[in-house]
């Protein structure tokens, strides 16, 4: 897998979220993992008063948002239109999350922007992660953010290791991914454009976009 397909450009498409001009900076989307906190309170200063309520110092709900009683929300975070936070989600701050997404039960965010119609609805963890429009990650399936000895994340491509100089890097997910239940993103896990990720998989690698991957062994492109 060539390095130019790891690109924002690539992966994303930017008129779904509101981050594009953090996007926009980078070349690789993990790079912006570590401005989310701040770019987010710059743009709480931005938001439409008339369209969004503060719900608590630093976290700001569209007013048509559904926000269940039982959700735990930190900040900063902003909630967008038409979105659906369920009951005894967590939300640990610095999310940015977009248009008509779900964010389901006891699913837990932390440093992560959602695009639009992302759908994170049953046992989720997305911790320092990406994930573009119309992304789904099926129930339990998770992004793991931190390896287990600690060491700085790389993003395997097949041909290279690309070092991102991130201790914490859950996921990237390109647009219309589908993660199937149960299945662990391991740290650096980039995922392409349109791929289907089997239940029960383990991905410690860069997808190419438009494939079926079951393991690292069995990823076939789409017909």
């Amino acid at each position: 897998m060539d390095r130019t397909e790891l690109k924002t450009e690539m992966l994303l498409d930017l008129s779904h979220t509101e981050a594009r001009e953090l996007f926009l900076k980078h070349e690789y989307p993990w790079e912006v993992l570590p401005e989310i906190k701040d770019f987010i309170t710059e743009l709480i200063g931005k938001l439409p008063a008339k369209e969004y309520t503060m719900l608590s110092e630093g976290v700001w709900a569209h007013k048509s948002a559904v926000i269940a009683p039982t959700a735990y929300i930190a900040a900063p975070c902003i909630i967008g239109e038409g979105t659906e936070v369920r009951h005894c989600a967590f939300i640990r701050g610095s999310a940015l999350i977009g248009k008509n997404c779900v964010i389901g039960n006891s699913t837990e965010l932390k440093n992560a922007i959602i695009f639009d119609n992302v759908q994170v609805p049953h046992y989720n963890y997305v911790g320092d992660a990406v994930l573009g429009y119309k992304s789904h990650m099926g129930a339990g399936s998770i992004t793991s953010n931190v390896k287990s000895d600690k060491s700085l994340v790389k993003v395997h491509t097949g041909d290279e290791d690309i070092e991102t100089g991130l201790k914490k890097f859950g996921a990237v997910l390109g647009d219309h991914v589908e993660v199937g239940c149960g299945s662990i993103l391991n740290p650096g896990s980039v995922i392409g454009r349109n791929v289907n990720i089997y239940p029960l998989s383990s991905v410690r690698s860069a997808v190419p976009r438009n494939s079926i991957y079951k393991n690292r062994n069995e990823v076939c492109e789409k017909r």
